[in-house]
C-alpha cells in the first residue's frame, strides 16, 4: 500500500458559518452535524469566522481508490501510530482516507510506517 505525503500546512477549525471557506482549495474537508460545523483546510486559508482552531498538522493519504469492502487499513495504520503514541485525526472521503498528525510527530509516523511495509510516495522529510 503506498502512502502519498502532503507537503502543506494543516488546521483543524470549528467555524460558525460555511460562506467564509475557501472551498476551492486543493484540499478541505468539512463535516457538518447539529452539533457544529468542521473544517480541515490548509492553514493559509483558515476562515475569519473561526471558533476555535489547532495549527500545526500534516497530512498523508491512502494512494489510490478504496473498495468499500476493504476493513481495517484506517485501523492498522492508526494501530501503529497509536502504540508509539502518535495521535492522528482522519478524514475519510469516497476514494480514500486522510491521515493527519501533529507537525512535530509527522517524518516519525511516516518513518515507522514505512519500516511496516508501507510504501511512501512524496517528499518524506522535511
Amino acid at each position: 500500500m503506498v502512502l502519498q505525503v502532503i507537503n502543506e500546512a494543516f488546521s483543524i477549525c470549528k467555524v460558525e458559518k460555511i460562506e467564509l471557506m475557501y472551498l476551492e482549495d486543493r484540499y478541505c474537508f468539512i463535516s457538518k452535524t447539529d452539533e457544529e460545523t468542521s473544517l480541515v483546510c490548509l492553514t493559509e486559508h483558515v476562515p475569519e469566522n473561526t471558533l476555535e482552531r489547532e495549527d500545526g498538522w500534516r497530512a498523508f493519504r491512502i494512494q489510490g481508490i478504496l473498495d468499500f469492502s476493504l476493513i481495517g487499513i484506517l485501523s492498522r495504520i492508526s494501530s501503529i501510530l497509536a502504540e508509539n503514541k502518535i495521535g492522528i485525526f482522519a478524514v475519510s472521503t469516497y476514494n480514500t482516507d486522510y491521515i493527519f498528525t501533529k507537525e512535530h510527530d509527522f517524518d516519525h509516523a511516516i518513518r515507522l510506517l514505512n519500516e511496516k511495509g508501507y510504501k511512501i510516495a512524496g517528499e518524506v522529510y522535511s
